[in-house]
């Protein structure tokens, strides 16, 4: 059967099930890049079904394929929807598995030293009522469950539940170390992932398998990076480090399951405070090298004590089996975070330091520079790459080191009407993002708009100070229900507002991508200003002069057009869907770069005037 005819049996069987060109178009540039081992970066719209895109040519290569998504929520889709799709109509069989991180899955070796008498009693003593009650539910399950995966479960236990019944990779000695290796959950899925036509992942995994130069998954000859514009973003922060106060409390609590020794322990507890202590003036601060003499002296100490652990660690007679497992993975954290020290304090010449999180949550971070090198050399080079995404940034091709003579460019668009659909709203007169005057004037824009629009509004902001406000200005101001971020976990918030359709919701960046709200109830997608990245932001602004002058077209513009393209197409989610997109920056319509940035959203038609804006809101919602 033909790649059209395989793909054509695939989407018949999907519900309302619709001719989609580009999906078609991408399917073919997918086999034809398979079959030249050529690279392969593709810009996908909403509605092109880019995931049977990808994943039809990819099976029918009878290749072994890494597929890494951007999310573990993604990552469900393709194993709850996607692949069973395909596994039952494509007509050719093939084998596909779901690999995750340890933390991802039950601990059984965890759960048998919780259900000892002794020593895991009290560890459990130590833990809340209610908390103590989710283990004994969690360790009930696992006994039915066939993998482990928390992913599964029907219902959400606490981060502290999970935290007792799991282990992370820095912490797991290994299958071969471990009694209950043979039935563990986490090595199972290794081993289906092993004998698997497709592999799925997320992102972050395969940070770590290009990190530990290739050891983590299968041997594979394609990969698939889907929603690719954040790929660079991830692997700095996989394949850097990270150091926090929260790493020296996890392995004192490791080392009080094994260790009745107060004067070793304690001072790792300390170290915690005391990191915390130093690290929170600099919260958001890039920082030198070497690293400031305090924190340095931190770190040396800290050091110290953790070595003095490991040595009374390895004075224990651990012949017991579980006390031998509290040993190994207590040795496994403490000998992990010195490694990461000693990286933080040697000298750095592709990575840059800084510090990250808030003034009460601060954490040390060494990123790359670039991660080019490190995909070319560990990805790049090893298998043929297809990169997908809705909004590809013009500048992916150089940032994640894909060589560009063997790698092809190409956009299969949308199968959306944006051009009668949809209106692109820029008011050139407001005041510059600069002006002390712009609040009141954008307030009344917004105003205007959710007027015209009867509600069915989500209104995204580039900071919360920003929502804050607008949110206490117009609340008095306007007759129908308006929602903030601050209001309800992002899940409900959505339910929310979908269930009224006169209800506004205001919101900031993580609203941009990942809400998928078709129908009446979005009509109006309102962005308060174009969202460049923070000029302070450590890591960008080495970057920023490792390029030079040529960092505002390679970093700061590529990154702005996607974010707000994505920020764009929460509008049109469905063929029917119809509305305005109104970016209150005047720099959209004055500023030199200013069609660069338009060429990367939809093609919609696009109006300076709010009389054009009210006229068709008017028209789409009465």
């Amino acid at each position: 059967m033909t790649l059209e005819a395989s793909l054509a049996a695939v989407t018949a069987a999907l519900p309302r099930a619709e001719e989609r060109p580009g999906q078609q178009e991408m399917a073919r540039a997918v086999e034809g890049a398979l079959r030249a081992s050529r690279h392969l970066v593709v810009q996908a719209g909403t509605g092109t079904g880019k995931t049977l895109g990808y994943l039809v040519p990819a099976i029918l290569s009878g290749r072994r394929t890494v597929v890494a998504t951007a999310t573990k929520a993604l990552q469900d889709q393709l194993a709850t929807k996607d692949l069973p799709l395909l596994d039952e109509h494509l007509g050719r069989p093939f084998d596909w598995a779901v690999l995750k991180g340890r933390s991802n899955y039950i601990c059984l070796q965890r759960l048998r030293e919780l259900d000892d008498a002794a020593t895991g009693q009290l560890e459990l003593e130590e833990l809340a009522v209610t908390t103590r009650a989710e283990v004994r539910r969690l360790a009930t399950w696992a006994s039915t469950s066939a993998t482990g995966d928390l992913a599964e479960l029907d219902w959400s236990p606490s981060d502290h539940a999970v935290r007792a019944v799991t282990v992370s990779g820095d912490e797991c000695p290994g299958r071969a170390r471990c009694p209950m290796g043979a039935l563990c959950f986490a090595e199972a899925a290794r081993e289906r992932a092993a004998g698997a036509d497709v592999i799925v992942v997320n992102l972050h995994l395969y940070g770590l398998h290009v990190a530990s130069g290739g050891t983590v998954l299968p041997e594979h000859e394609v990969l698939v990076v889907d929603e690719a514009h954040q790929l660079e973003d991830v692997m700095s922060d996989t394949i850097g480090l990270q150091i926090g106060p929260g790493r020296f409390t996890t392995v004192a609590a490791a080392l009080r399951r094994i260790l009745d020794a107060p004067a070793t322990v304690a001072p790792i507890s300390d170290a915690a405070s005391a990191l915390r202590e130093v690290l929170a003036p600099l919260a958001g601060q890039r920082l030198p090298e070497p690293l400031p003499d305090d924190l340095a002296r931190t770190l040396v100490t800290a050091r110290s004590r953790l070595d003095a652990a490991l040595a009374a660690l390895r004075r224990i007679d651990s012949s017991v089996d579980d006390a031998k497992q509290r040993v190994l993975r207590a040795t496994t954290l403490a000998s992990r975070l010195i490694e990461h020290i000693d990286t933080a304090l040697g000298q750095r010449t592709a990575d840059v330091a800084f510090v990250s999180g808030s003034a009460e949550q601060p954490r040390l971070e060494v990123a790359p520079l670039d991660v080019g090198p490190l995909l070319r050399e560990r990805a790049w080079s090893q298998c043929t790459a297809v990169l997908a995404s809705a909004t590809v940034p013009a500048s992916l091709v150089a940032r994640v080191g894909l060589p560009e003579d063997a790698v092809e460019v190409l956009d299969v668009g949308s199968p959306f009407d944006y051009e009668h659909h949809g209106l692109l709203y820029c008011p050139v007169e407001l005041p510059d993002p600069r002006s002390p005057q712009r609040a009141d004037a954008v307030h009344a824009e917004i105003e205007a708009l959710i007027g015209a629009a009867g509600g069915r509004a989500l209104v995204l902001f580039t900071s919360w100070r920003a929502m804050d406000e607008a949110a206490t200005a117009l609340r008095p101001r306007l007759p129908m229900p308006v929602l903030t971020q601050r209001d309800l976990p992002k899940t409900a918030l959505i339910r929310r507002f979908s269930d009224d359709e006169s209800t506004c919701l205001f919101a900031t960046a993580g609203f941009f991508q990942g809400v998928d709200i078709p129908g009446r109830t979005l009509s109006l997608v309102i962005i308060d200003r174009i969202p460049f990245p923070r000029p302070d932001d450590p890591l960008l602004s080495a970057r920023r002069e490792l390029l030079g002058p040529r960092a505002f077209a390679e970093i700061d513009l590529p990154r702005a057009s996607m974010l707000l393209a994505q920020a764009t197409g929460r509008l049109i989610r469905s063929a029917s869907d119809r509305g305005v997109v109104a970016i209150l920056d005047p720099r959209l319509g004055t500023a030199g770069y200013r069609w660069d940035i338009v060429r990367a959203l939809p093609p919609m038609r696009r109006t300076r005037h709010r009389t054009d804006a009210v006229a068709f809101l008017r028209a789409i919602t009465t």
